[in-house]
């Protein structure tokens, strides 16, 4: 009888590396491939949404972004050591297909990949190529792009297959949206996983100028760090707004669904939620992201007319106000946004990712 075929998927330890992964693992499953998990002790902390019949196995990688000279004067030889053990993992059971999502712990597995020329892909979430992806740009067979178009070296061809997003998130696809108006309406306010404190320093006060004919529908969700809880619960009390403040929200898909507006950050992963629900959004790029790629990845929903796009350097109270006011005070034009946002969903990326694995492996046939 013949072995199920092995799935080796490499990931950095973030929930934007890790989101995509979980996802193509676990259709993966489905089709009846193993399925092997390489990541280092960091990443194997955010493990535990993934099927319990993905093998976890946590290798020797390093980082030149931390630690001290001689920390890093080590780096080259903890990277070569987990390249190196990778290969004598691979010569006993060898993966049919290496999929890397960036961050250096994906560097074992791609690397050993690479010198034993099995069939390898990377996933590129952001704009812009993260620093190991971009190392193995021109090593790979195929380069899945979430965000369209992404920066890419010269001579080098990506596809787009779009940014796997959870399940929660497939059930809201394309949710009915409700425009605002004079009633209730639900704005959600989201700044990454632990959250974003110039949101927290922006967000509740620009909600308390709008107009008050429009304050008083407004029902906020808002993502604050553990530090700015108080003064942002605090002063959304104050200005007699309701708000629901939490460091994390557990169903940030149905919160979206049910929202008029989302004031978000624009990672991969919170940009591919909008767009496959479908919501107007301003988004507030992280200005140190690398390469600036948080723009990057707006991009795409500013360009369809989706979102409204805010630098840092530009983002005060009155600014978003107005810019609120804008979406909230013309129901025609936040209904078109929410289409616009649908138009560059891709909930289909899951999938994509899962038609270049099966085609990879078909050539290794």
């Amino acid at each position: 009888m013949r072995p199920k075929p092995l799935l080796v998927i490499a990931a950095g330890g973030t929930g934007g590396h890790m989101f995509p992964a979980q996802a193509l693992a676990e259709v993966m499953l489905r089709k009846g491939w193993r399925v092997r998990l390489t990541t280092d002790a960091r990443g194997a902390r955010y493990t535990g949404g993934f099927p319990h019949t993905v093998e976890i196995d946590e290798v020797s990688s390093a980082t030149f972004a931390r630690g001290g000279l001689v920390a890093k004067l080590a780096v080259p030889f903890r990277i070569l050591g987990g390249v190196l053990s990778t290969v004598f993992k691979f010569r006993k059971d060898r993966p049919e297909v290496v999929v890397g999502f960036g961050g250096y712990p994906s560097i074992p597995a791609m690397g050993a990949a690479w010198l034993m020329k099995l069939p390898r892909m990377i996933h590129e979430q952001n704009g812009v190529l993260g620093r190991v992806n971009e190392k193995f740009a021109s090593r790979v067979d195929v380069i899945a792009c979430g965000t369209w178009p992404t920066a890419l070296p010269e001579g080098v061809q990506g596809v787009h297959t779009g940014n796997p997003v959870r399940g929660m998130v497939l059930e809201r696809a394309g949710a009915g949206y409700i425009t605002p108006g004079d009633y209730p309406m639900s704005i959600l306010v989201i700044g990454g996983s632990q959250g974003a404190r110039i949101l927290s320093d922006t967000v509740p006060g620009a909600i308390a100028a709008l107009p008050e004919g429009m304050a008083r529908n407004i029902r906020v969700s808002h993502q604050a760090r553990d530090e700015d809880f108080d003064r942002v619960t605090r002063f959304y009390a104050e200005a007699g707004i309701a708000a629901d403040v939490q460091p994390f929200f557990t169903d940030i898909p149905t919160r979206m669904s049910e929202a008029q507006l989302v004031i978000s950050r624009a990672g991969a992963s919170s940009v591919a939620d909008i767009s496959v629900i479908g919501r107007p959004s301003i988004l507030i790029p992280y200005a140190a992201a690398t390469a600036d790629h948080q723009s990057a990845n707006a991009r795409g929903l500013v360009e369809a007319g989706a979102s409204i796009m805010i630098p840092e350097s530009m983002l005060s109270v009155d600014s978003l106000k107005e810019q609120i006011t804008t979406i909230l005070a013309n129901p025609d034009g936040a209904s078109q946004m929410a289409r616009a946002a649908l138009s560059v969903g891709k909930p289909e990326a899951t999938e994509e990712l899962v038609a270049l694995v099966e085609m990879l492996a078909s050539k290794e046939e």
